[in-house]
């Protein structure tokens, strides 16, 4: 009898010890907790040519931004596939693609893996949540084809921790909290440490407006998660976000600076940047901020290191807001420029949202608050197609209503304000539209 993962699907080992620690690293990898890379280790000393050990480990470093180790590590794997099953192959083939940057390619690969074999976790993963596949698309409806992804594949899933956190965090995103949040709570009783369940959870908190039950969940969950683990950083933001939102500026100064600024992050540099940079943007909005001078430089540094050019849509934005807070006006307009070229060769998926998006917080940010309000008005229509959530993407119509307010339309403020809480509760929104009435 072929021995399988949990997911029942055969594996290409004989060794019972490598898929016992195979298995186990999996789970971690797919609820976001540290440790899998040692039990890959030792599922690959107990058997070499265990392939999707190899590809496992492949994924991993991906997600950790150590791109030559996971180039090694698919290698590897694709080495090894003419010896394997069409299901190994063509997970391999998944996992491949997206280490190759193909993501057009991946994703194809991954609907035909999934389409053949539903229950193939890791090919499944590559195209969910906000930095997946489709959530980097450029597809305006990215939450919605998320949704229906899953939707489809339910039946053939149960009652599995991972599937659940995923199927109603898709379903929350795309305003159905009263069926989202309790298939949340059903993955978290699953698997209480599953961290991509807390993070969809929190999403639940943030759609339902109650940032102090937010902010007390968060705050218990994330005692018990070890810092170096993949989400750490961005529950962290989370929580900080929440505790901002109760007025607890002092809290969410003290998260900021023990979990979220750069130096202290042990994750990958995209979410670390997202994470720094659009919570001290939004501090500033809030009018709570003292001078942020030396976090903002920390996070400029980081950004120019880690994304010295433009291309990758969701980094840009967060390296404008970092370039446009220190007045680095050059440094700004050299990556509209070269987002400019790149989507005039069709080479930017989300399109010419983005760098209108990043004129706009320069125009912000350098005292043109009616230029600001322009360029925002024209690229919200677009803004689902920079990927990210609901929770992220708002901090550009935060950034649209404060511009509204000091170009003196208070109007229009108002308009954008009744339509958001139209679509989520916010206590804070509801303030400054008292104000906007007065």
């Amino acid at each position: 009898m072929p021995l399988t993962d949990r997911f029942d699907l055969p594996l290409t080992t004989r060794s019972a010890a490598a898929v016992g620690h195979y298995v186990e690293a999996v789970d971690l990898l797919l609820s976001a907790n540290a440790g899998a890379d040692a039990l890959l280790e030792r599922a690959l000393a107990s058997d070499p040519d265990f392939a999707l050990a190899h590809a496992a480990r492949a994924r991993l470093h991906q997600l950790a931004a150590c791109p030559h180790a996971a180039a090694a590590e698919i290698a590897a794997a694709r080495a090894l596939a003419p010896r394997l099953s069409p299901r190994e192959r063509g997970h391999i083939a998944a996992i491949g693609l997206a280490i190759d940057g193909d993501a057009a390619a991946a994703l194809a690969q991954v609907e035909a893996q999934i389409a053949e074999y539903p229950r193939d976790a890791l090919p499944l993963s590559l195209a969910l949540g906000v930095y997946g596949l489709l959530g980097f698309s450029g597809r305006r409806d990215h939450h919605q084809a998320q949704r229906a992804l899953l939707e489809g594949l339910a039946a053939d899933w149960g009652e599995d921790w991972w599937f659940l956190a995923y199927l109603g965090w898709a379903r929350i995103e795309t305003g159905a909290l009263a069926e989202g949040i309790p298939l949340v709570e059903r993955a978290l009783a699953l698997n209480p440490r599953n961290a991509h369940a807390a993070h969809a959870r929190a999403h639940g908190y943030h759609e339902a407006g109650d940032a102090g039950g937010g902010a007390s969940f968060l705050a218990a969950w994330r005692r018990g998660y070890d810092p170096a683990s993949q989400l750490y950083g961005h529950i962290s933001w989370h929580l900080a976000l929440f505790e901002l939102a109760c007025g607890n500026a002092e809290e969410a100064a003290a998260i900021y600076r023990g979990s979220l600024r750069p130096h202290a992050v042990q994750g990958a540099p995209l979410p670390s940047l997202a994470d720094a940079a659009s919570f001290l943007w939004r501090w500033r909005l809030y009018d709570t901020a003292p001078s942020l001078d030396a976090e903002w430089a920390e996070v400029a540094a980081h950004a120019r290191r880690h994304f010295p050019r433009a291309g990758l849509a969701f980094a840009d934005l967060h390296a404008a807001l970092a370039a446009a807070a220190v007045g680095d006006r050059d440094g700004l307009a050299a990556r509209i420029a070269e987002l400019e070229r790149r989507d005039g060769e069709g080479r930017l998926p989300a399109g010419a949202v983005v760098p209108t998006l990043c004129a706009a917080l320069g125009a912000f940010a350098g005292g043109a608050p009616g230029k600001a309000a322009m360029l925002l008005e024209k690229a919200l229509p677009d803004l689902p197609r920079i990927g990210g959530s609901h929770a992220q993407r708002e901090l550009f119509e935060d950034t649209l209503i404060a511009a509204y307010l000091r170009a003196g339309a208070a109007a229009a403020a108002k308009t954008l304000l009744s339509a958001r809480l139209a679509r989520r509760p916010s206590a804070r929104d509801e303030a400054v539209l008292a104000l906007c009435s007065r």
